[in-house]
């Protein structure tokens, strides 16, 4: 399964490479994804997740309560 932003829903894209002898091979771009640990004081214990550099600016001004319970309010598993 490939990775996916719990925050932004950022997930890997495909496209063509093109050459210089207009040769055009599929591909497939992957986000620049980091595994970070935020510590949830609600429930006294750390998420690891995977998140991108806008998720992590988003939870850097929004904090990690709020966006922990948009996630749950979407159904997902955190």
């Amino acid at each position: 399964m490939s990775p996916i932003c719990k925050v932004t829903g950022r997930n890997p894209e495909f496209g063509k490479q093109v050459s210089h002898s207009h040769r055009r091979p599929s591909r497939l771009w992957n986000p620049n994804f980091q595994l970070r640990l935020h510590f949830l004081h609600s429930e006294v214990r750390p998420i690891p997740l995977t998140w991108s550099p806008k998720g992590i600016k988003i939870i850097d001004r929004d904090g990690i309560e709020s966006v922990d319970a948009k996630i749950r309010a979407r159904g997902e598993k955190v």
